[in-house]
């Protein structure tokens, strides 16, 4: 029996599924694909790691015969020092270290992930001053399976580890089939990072690995929503009274009201938040919403991978839609009543020290429910005793405008699909047929593609400009899309997507620098590759190959435009009364460079046919220069083809 079961079941609403699923799934003895035994062990580790603070964190080794390997759990422990929660910021998150985690961005926008800036300090920390490198390496190297856990703060330690390791061993460039995949349960962790930390999440296919444990009350999965001058005066109280050594009873009256305070200012502000999301789901046209960014200060911070709610009395409630998560770390804990804060928020407290209590009471129950399929849940509660999936939201107490608000994520998640189909549709119905266009057009010029569309003379020239201009709205829609999320996150690591946009790149970006210095637009403009000259889906679509590779960045120029480049340097010697020695370096740099793109076969011979600027460009250079040119032989191997 393997030690991760995973399985592919979706269980929701059963009208929404299609078929009968009233009664949940049984877990049997797996959760997600995870033994429930395994998930105790885990938390038992979390809770032991969360007692050692003076360790980095545990480590235990486990060989059991019904594993299919060896297996080491990595548990961290939490921090009850508010530094190592918040730095001096409203809500303490800076640029995630692309050094460590470099597919934790927005490809579309090039924006890097905002994570929380304490706990990748303190992890940072780690890195550098234990010997986890050492241990991870030797694990990773034996082929053996990696579980990270953590209760509190320290789930965050877990979390991010188990990010750099998928970085450092799992990626395109490092991955090795001997290595397996780490896995990470979580209890009662704090959110970390933001939207793109949730996209680039799924969009590398990472959000399966991560489980987080988290029982309904628990404060600590929504602290972060609230900004820390909020909460500032009282944090450090409310961080020893989750210390498991501390001797804080916590029920004086002080006590009490300081937790209800707390209590009511993280969730007021949880209400803040995901009622912005949701409206913007939603699509509503509240004027106040709209401006809503520009006068309050609002929590960048997003969850991301599978949550479980747990609670003694009721079924795992397993949610792997984020949107969905956002809205019932809202109306799993909210408060109908202001005469039961106090009860409700000492609750809080408690729930967040009793997991391995809450999981062990909800584990005996031996159903378990997915809310996967929401768009068409009932708005009204079920008054069933049967256990379906509106019973358990019944059990949240959630009303028609919680469970209108889980539809409207559910629907959000199901119109992404959509428009990849309509997206695909539409590629397949217009572009594919123009691009075949420009490729036939490519194939009869007589002289270089670049340099057949420049001179623009016959009436074959203008019509390959209407397809490439057809083109442009065709990707520049969909690039439109990808920025503001409207297609599934996985989108942009499908290899036929990428190739399509390679593809598209390659064929038609030098007719648009042909087109721009046809027209002297760098006149007014300056050079193509200028910020704002260069159309951005190209700039997009050369971030979107490079990433999926994990190739070198080439924000310069690539082969797809080095022609803007030649084009430079030609002007910078001719009209600018410029010296080769003035351009010597770039001159060189771009031989180096066409040279290895026509070893990779990126570029096609004929940039090199009789009369190409690229060969007039070059045999206007210094005779001294080209003796010792990079692509000399290049030229001399096509000149001599033709002249046969």
């Amino acid at each position: 029996m393997s030690l991760f079961n995973f399985r592919n079941c979706c269980y929701g609403d059963s009208k929404a599924s299609g078929v009968d699923k009233d009664l949940p799934q049984s877990h049997e003895d797996s959760l997600l694909g995870l033994r429930v035994d395994l998930i105790k062990k885990a938390c038992a580790l979390a809770f032991k790691a969360h007692k050692s603070p003076k360790k980095y964190y545990l480590l235990e080794k486990k060989n059991r015969s019904w594993l299919e390997a060896d297996l080491i759990i990595i548990s961290f422990h939490g921090s009850w020092a508010s530094s190592d929660w918040f730095v001096d910021k409203s809500y303490g998150v800076t640029k995630i270290n692309q050094q460590l985690f470099p597919s934790l961005k927005s490809i579309g926008n090039d924006e890097a992930a905002l994570v929380n800036e304490a706990f990748q300090l303190r992890f940072e920390s780690i890195l550098s001053n234990s010997s986890l490198k050492h241990e991870v390496k030797e694990a990773m190297t034996k082929g053996k399976q990696l579980m990270f856990t953590g209760h509190s703060s320290g789930a965050a330690m877990a979390i991010l580890a188990t990010l750099w390791v998928l970085e450092e061993y799992l990626t395109n460039n490092n991955k090795n089939k001997n290595h397996k995949l780490p896995q990470c349960i979580t209890f009662g962790s704090p959110l970390i990072g933001n939207h793109i930390f949730s996209h680039a999440t799924r969009r590398e296919n990472w959000s399966h690995h991560f489980t987080h444990f988290i029982t309904t009350l628990d404060i600590m999965p929504r602290i972060l929503f609230a900004p820390f001058h909020s909460i500032q005066p009282i944090f450090s109280s409310i961080l020893q009274l989750f210390n498991p050594k501390s001797k804080s009873s916590g029920t004086d009256s002080e006590t009490d009201r300081v937790i209800s305070e707390f209590y009511s200012t993280v969730m007021r502000n949880t209400a803040t938040v995901t009622s912005y999301v949701i409206s913007n789901l939603m699509d509503d046209t509240n004027l106040l919403l709209e401006t809503l960014p520009n006068l309050v200060d609002l929590s960048p911070y997003r969850p991301f991978g599978n949550f479980i709610f747990c609670a003694a009395d009721r079924p795992p409630v397993v949610v792997r839609n984020s949107d969905v998560v956002l809205q019932l770390l809202f109306y799993t804990a909210r408060i109908n009543d202001m005469s039961e804060v106090s009860d409700v928020s000492k609750k809080s407290i408690m729930q967040h020290l009793r997991y391995e209590v809450e999981l062990q009471q909800s584990f005996e129950i031996s159903n378990v429910v997915y809310l996967d399929q929401l768009e068409e849940l009932s708005l009204a509660a079920d008054g069933s005793n049967r256990l379906t999936v509106s019973t358990a939201l019944d059990s949240f107490g959630l009303d028609t405008i919680a469970r209108l608000r889980l539809r409207a994520a559910g629907e959000w998640q199901k119109q992404k699909y959509k428009n990849e189909e309509k997206v695909n549709r539409e590629f397949n119905e217009k572009a594919a047929a123009t691009m075949k266009h420009l490729k036939d057009y490519k194939e009869t010029c007589e002289i270089s593609y670049y340099d057949a569309f420049k001179v623009h003379k016959d009436e074959r020239d203008f019509k390959a400009n209407v397809k490439r201009l057809e083109l442009a709205g065709v990707w520049d829609h969909i690039m439109e899309m990808l920025k503001k999320y409207e297609l599934p996150d996985e989108f942009e690591s499908k290899a036929e997507w990428i190739e399509r946009g390679t593809m598209y790149r390659t064929l038609v970006e030098p007719l648009d620098v042909a087109n721009y210095y046809r027209h002297f637009k760098d006149k007014d403009g300056g050079p193509y590759m200028d910020k704002g000259s260069r159309p951005k889906r190209y700039r997009y679509l050369q971030r979107w190959l490079e990433h999926a590779g994990r190739m070198k960045s080439e924000d310069d120029y690539s082969e797809s435009c080095f022609w803007a480049e030649l084009e430079e340097i030609w002007k910078e010697i001719n009209d600018n009364n410029g010296s080769f020695e003035d351009v010597k370096e770039r001159v060189l740099k771009l031989e180096t460079r066409i040279k290895e793109w026509f070893e990779k076969g990126k570029l096609d011979k004929d940039v090199l046919f009789e009369g190409s600027t690229l060969v007039n460009w070059w045999k206007a250079l210094p005779p001294n220069h080209k003796k010792e040119s990079p692509i000399r032989s290049l030229v001399e191997m096509s000149q001599g083809i033709n002249m046969q």
